[in-house]
């Protein structure tokens, strides 16, 4: 008899069949604090159809991108067992086509999550269904990472939570591995954050985490606050000896990038990026989903692999240089996305009335209406789609003001194609 009796509790069985390694490590990590939960990991499609045989779970999370036809194998060979044919399915998915939900039907799929996930609906639906109680940390949060320069920039705002910085261990080291990081150097922004001595353990936490995590030498560790507590915590602590905290994130910049060597291309670019006043921007709810990046094994993947999930993805350009809008098309044009191209700011406002994007390519300096005007009219019509923007001038004003604008990360022009994929995989294959 399979079932298992715990503490009162039957044990319950869930089946991950997801291909992108961290993610599924993360939803293990976490499902299996409750200890009447035991989790199998299905690695492909193939895997997690022999091992649903062999297992008879009573959820399945399924991973709506398995190459080819993987997904729909599972589901049919899951129908087709009388053990099986009653298993409750939720469904992850970047997208899914409108068209297709009437497919999942005939499936007992219980609820399809669009990434990045929303931590804590997933586990209230996972409540419902499995009928267990799961901790989640419910007190204000935002993080949000990115890589720019080759620098991990770790945004945190309004607080703490325990949840989200086990979050931003997975997500650390898939970055790292997508942009291929040798020399880990980075930089936490905590804005418009005060902490008291009731905090520390959650600030040891975040710290330890990034540490672990990032394995970076403390020297290349950089804290941006403007807190008392968070300066004394941590030049109290032995351990963190070597981090430096600083209220400037020109200095912070400038310093990490004289850690690897002047007269580098990096070097080049330091600080104008942004200042110390994105540390006091206004961060946007659209910044709460914070979240595990794409696949880190994929990191040199070829665009064949990566078509799968990218097909149909809608994608804009919007530059008046002719050679970087053909770069751009080439790079998506074996994925099956579909890439339009406008010349000016002014063709793209009159474009995003009528249509629809999943991301969108903005060069700032544009005649006739540039990029900030696109952006405020993005931001009038509560568009939030991801804006990667283009420069071609590195200049701080510039990027400050584009950045408390909402877009998310950026391209220094001249740029190659593995830079443009890279940064398109960092923005929109988000799991959580």
């Amino acid at each position: 008899m399979r079932a298992i009796i715990f503490y009162n509790s039957i044990m319950k069985y869930i089946l991950i069949i997801d291909e992108t390694s961290l993610f599924r490590e993360y939803l293990k990590h976490k499902l299996e604090e409750n200890s009447a939960v035991e989790v199998t990991i299905g690695v492909n499609a193939m895997d997690g159809i022999t091992k649903m045989k062999n297992l008879v779970p009573d959820l399945i999370i399924l991973d709506y991108h398995l190459g080819r036809q993987g997904f729909m194998e599972v589901l049919k060979q899951k129908k087709t067992s009388p053990n099986t044919v009653n298993t409750p399915v939720i469904i992850l998915a970047q997208r899914i086509d409108q068209k297709k939900l009437i497919e999942l039907v005939p499936y007992n799929v219980k609820k399809i999550f669009t990434k990045p996930v929303k931590i804590d609906a997933f586990f209230v639906t996972l409540s419902e269904l499995l009928g267990l109680r799961f901790s989640i940390d419910e007190s204000p949060g935002i993080i949000e990472v990115h890589v720019n320069d080759n620098i991990i920039f770790i945004e945190i705002a309004k607080g703490l939570n325990r949840d989200k910085m086990d979050l931003l261990r997975f997500k650390i080291m898939e970055l790292m591995q997508l942009y291929d990081i040798r020399i880990p150097k980075v930089i936490i922004m905590l804005s418009d954050i005060k902490l008291g001595f009731a905090d520390a353990p959650n600030m040891q936490k975040l710290l330890d985490t990034v540490i672990q995590s990032s394995q970076a030498n403390l020297t290349c560790i950089r804290v941006l606050t403007n807190d008392d507590f968070i300066r004394q915590f941590i030049q109290g602590k032995k351990e963190y000896h070597g981090i430096e905290v600083v209220s400037n994130l020109q200095f912070a910049m400038d310093g990490l990038l004289t850690e690897v060597g002047r007269g580098t291309e990096n070097t080049e670019k330091k600080a104008e990026i942004i200042s110390d006043k994105l540390l006091r921007a206004k961060t946007t709810d659209a910044g709460e989903a914070m979240a595990l990046k794409f696949e880190a094994e994929a990191k040199n993947a070829s665009i064949e692999l990566m078509q799968e999930s990218l097909h149909n993805l809608r994608i804009a350009i919007v530059d008046d240089d002719f050679v970087i809008q053909e770069m751009i098309k080439n790079t998506f044009q074996k994925t099956g996305a579909v890439v339009s191209t406008f010349s000016d700011g002014e063709e793209f406002i009159a474009a995003v009335d009528t249509e629809e994007f999943d991301l969108a390519f903005l060069d700032l300096n544009m005649p006739k209406t540039n990029g900030f005007e696109v952006l405020k009219a993005l931001q009038a019509r509560s568009i939030r789609y991801p804006v990667i923007v283009l420069s071609a001038v590195v200049q701080r004003d510039m990027m400050i003001k584009a950045f408390q604008m909402g877009i998310k990360s950026y391209l220094i022009k001249p740029i190659k194609p593995e830079d443009i994929f890279r940064k398109s995989i960092e923005i929109l294959k988000a799991n959580f």
